[in-house]
């Protein structure tokens, strides 16, 4: 799956995990071709008020802007991504990702638009699992079932956030600890995530966490994708690629049943370029659980070392030209078609997010990891480190659609 980009912009996601210590720290720049802009924008970090949470609390706007005018904007509440623009083929910037233009579109009930995702991304049975000899019980939030940290997980959290300039370039630097017991899990955890855009056109996430008690952790990033811009239409066009040879089925509760299936033959199979809406239809009893796809897909990691980035997902957009590619150290990629927007939240500049206006690829470990022995661990203990590492790369298509 090797293909030419131009004007690239590579937005890394690198964190830590127990099970995957260390990792390469390379960069993989593209080349970009495309004509220099009139004016030189100066590498910067602002930092402005955001609004107030109820409680009092003060959010901020960090504000990243490198040396081609490459501007990523991220606020200090849920460490949310608000604004991403990438280059369409003819180099106009524009907006690929969904969400609000003020703090109260995410106070209220939001489908986690761009958030950090925490202490667990993705599903928990029955809201409960067994360490230790111990049972903990989180919150049940989605049925029967806890999803994304429950009630208050860390998309609903204000973190400090501290901006940086270095070598590399501008960023940000968000800091919290997770108390023991908050939503249900085990362990004060110390979490630091940190945003750098770089002059090479990389937004660099470095996740890092620690605990005092072992507990089930499985971060990741919640932006909803839409590469033709985040209020343009639905995402059934944008042709899909996953570096996955099987997935992981589901119940009726997209809880996972434990087994690990082949994409041969299936909906599933995207392992050379699909229309996200060709088979989205189907007459398919997951497609049916999902209502479309909600499903986590397992990496074909063979051959790749322990922490090594590798191809996950490669999404083109034919009307823009625009290209994502994203490589992971993750053992997994959850794949969501924004089933549940249904054309009643209002984002950014008056947009209606209608039906699948809006994709996410989440990389991650596996759902219900905890209650699953099979599935790469998610446990993390006081003598480790959380690390992980995703890098979505942002271009066009050499030559056009």
């Amino acid at each position: 799956m090797r293909h030419v980009l131009r004007r690239v912009l590579s937005f890394v996601l690198v964190g830590a995990h127990a099970c995957a210590p260390g990792g390469s720290d390379e960069r993989q720049p593209h080349a970009s071709s495309s004509a220099p802009p009139t004016a030189t924008p100066e590498v910067s970090v602002t930092r402005t008020p955001f609004g107030t949470t109820p409680a009092g609390e003060p959010v901020e706007l960090f504000t990243l802007t490198n040396a081609k005018g490459i501007e990523i904007r991220a606020i200090s509440y849920g460490g949310i991504i608000l604004s991403l623009k990438a280059p369409d083929r003819n180099g106009v910037l524009e907006d690929v990702v969904l969400g609000y233009d003020n703090l109260d579109g995410y106070l209220e009930d939001t489908p986690y638009f761009g958030a950090l995702i925490g202490r667990y991304g993705n599903r928990i049975a029955d809201a409960r699992f067994s360490l230790d000899g111990a049972t903990f019980e989180l919150d049940a939030n989605d049925g029967a079932n806890s999803l994304h940290g429950g009630f208050r997980g860390f998309d609903k959290q204000v973190w400090e956030g501290s901006p940086t300039t270095t070598s590399e370039g501008a960023g940000v630097v968000f800091t919290r600890v997770s108390p023991d017991g908050e939503g249900g899990y085990p362990g004060n955890l110390r979490v630091q995530v940190s945003y750098t855009l770089t002059d090479a056109d990389e937004l660099v996430v470095d996740y890092l966490a620690t605990t005092d008690r072992a507990t089930p952790i499985n971060l990741t990033q919640h932006s909803y994708f839409n590469l033709a811009g985040h209020g343009n239409g639905d995402i059934l066009g944008h042709r899909l690629t996953l570096a996955a040879s099987r997935f992981t089925p589901v119940d009726e509760t997209l809880i996972p049943t434990g087994e690990s299936a082949p994409v041969e033959g299936t909906p599933f199979d995207f392992r050379s370029p699909h229309a996200i809406g060709e088979r989205i239809a189907v007459e398919d009893l997951q497609i049916g659980f999902g209502g479309g796809y909600d499903h986590n897909f397992v990496l074909d990691r063979e051959g790749a070392a322990e922490g090594e980035l590798v191809l996950a997902a490669r999404v083109e957009e034919p009307s823009s030209g625009r290209v994502m590619e994203i490589r992971t150290t993750e053992p997994g990629v959850q794949f969501y078609s924004g089933n549940f927007l249904d054309g009643t939240l209002t984002g950014k500049s008056g947009h209606v997010y209608g039906h699948r206006a809006g994709f996410c690829l989440e990389t991650q470990h596996f759902p219900d990891s905890p209650n699953h022995p099979g599935f790469p661990s998610t446990i993390l203990r006081p003598d480790s480190e959380y690390r992980s590492r995703t890098v979505f790369s942002f271009g066009v298509m050499d030559g056009g659609a």
